[in-house]
């Protein structure tokens, strides 16, 4: 049995546009089933107009094919702010295609928008518009991330289209944590340090004396030119080689990213010199000090201020019998009486 042929038969070698259209439109479905060549080349051959057709073939595969685009492919918004998901359906012959969003998230894909309903944590934050648009509503770190939108198209000849967008939401930093020392003595070093773990994308730092800023290059300005010191923007330390009396004053540190700044309390730094007379003068009062209280004890242990009655008693000795007269010690302490008479 023949196969139904999908080009219209031509019993002439002129056609009209509209049968060059319908010619060049069934020629793309048939090829799509393989029957390009076997059928429709003749038929472009045998009409003469080959190169018109050739141009209507590719504008009938286009027009049958879905087709995306975006008008921002990489947004970025501040938090709690709206942000639009672009993504715009330029061409497609379905009346009705699938239209769904998906979020990949260290590499764990999550359902958006399907079955034409939002899903998930943007379920009451962000709707479907301009067919097929996500609008996010109140933006918060969560949401940034790689969506994807698919758009699916059954009766095209190209069936499914999709569009990738990397939404960035940036975090304002809070104040952050700021360390002063409240004294350095000169010619010694010293560490400021200023943090904050919140902003997105990580701030940066700026130091302050006295309400001005602090340059990277102390030759900069001539305010500084006389400190010595090392500034890490991204980590936002401090560092002071050797302390001057000028670097004395009040400190505080400035957190910044795309999204805003924040800033911590002033703290006062003072800067004393080391008095060397003093600290010489010092360590010989304290060690004649020392030196009298130990001879005071010697002198007073000589004189025996510090033997003990128990001491004292142990070292009495009862007087000898050489006097001719015993005495004889009775039940009572303290009665006595004479055992022999006195010799004259």
């Amino acid at each position: 049995m023949a196969t139904a042929s999908p080009c219209p038969p031509s019993s002439r070698g002129g056609l009209s546009l509209s049968q060059l259209s319908i010619l060049a439109c069934a020629c793309v479905r048939a090829s799509a089933r393989r029957q390009f060549q076997s059928f429709c080349s003749f038929k472009m051959a045998k009409t003469g107009v080959g190169s018109f057709l050739v141009l209507l073939s590719a504008y009938c595969f286009r027009c049958h094919a879905v087709e995306l685009d975006s008008n921002n492919r990489n947004p970025t918004v501040n938090e709690f702010q709206s942000v639009e998901l672009s993504c715009i359906i330029k061409a497609t012959s379905t009346p009705s295609p699938r239209i769904e969003w998906k979020k990949t998230s260290k590499d764990i894909v999550t359902f958006v928008y399907f079955q034409n309903k939002v899903s998930g944590p943007l379920e009451n934050r962000a709707v479907l518009r301009d067919r097929a648009s996500l609008f996010i509503q109140n933006t918060t770190r969560s949401d940034s991330g790689l969506y994807r939108c698919e758009v699916s198209a059954p009766i095209d000849s190209k069936m499914l289209g999709e569009v990738f967008i990397e939404l960035t939401v940036q975090v304002k930093p809070v104040a952050p944590r700021c360390h002063v020392p409240k004294s350095v003595p000169v010619g010694k070093s010293a560490e400021l340090l200023c943090a904050e773990n919140e902003g997105y994308p990580p701030p940066t730092y700026r130091w302050y004396r006295n309400g001005d800023q602090i340059p990277e290059d102390p030759r900069s300005s001539h305010k500084f030119l006389n400190s010595s010191y090392a500034m890490d923007l991204n980590a936002g330390t401090l560092k002071f080689r050797s302390v001057k009396k000028v670097d004395a004053g009040e400190y505080f540190c400035v957190a910044q990213n795309p999204a805003g700044t924040a800033r911590c309390g002033s703290q006062k730094m003072e800067v004393y010199d080391i008095d060397i007379v003093g600290i010489i003068i010092g360590v010989l009062v304290v060690v004649i000090v020392l030196v009298c209280i130990t001879v005071g004890i010697c002198c007073a242990y000589k004189r025996g201020y510090f033997v003990s009655k128990k001491q004292a008693s142990s070292n009495y000795k009862p007087p000898t019998k050489g006097d001719g007269v015993d005495f004889v010690r009775g039940d009572e302490e303290g009665d006595f009486r004479h055992k022999s008479s006195f010799v004259i």
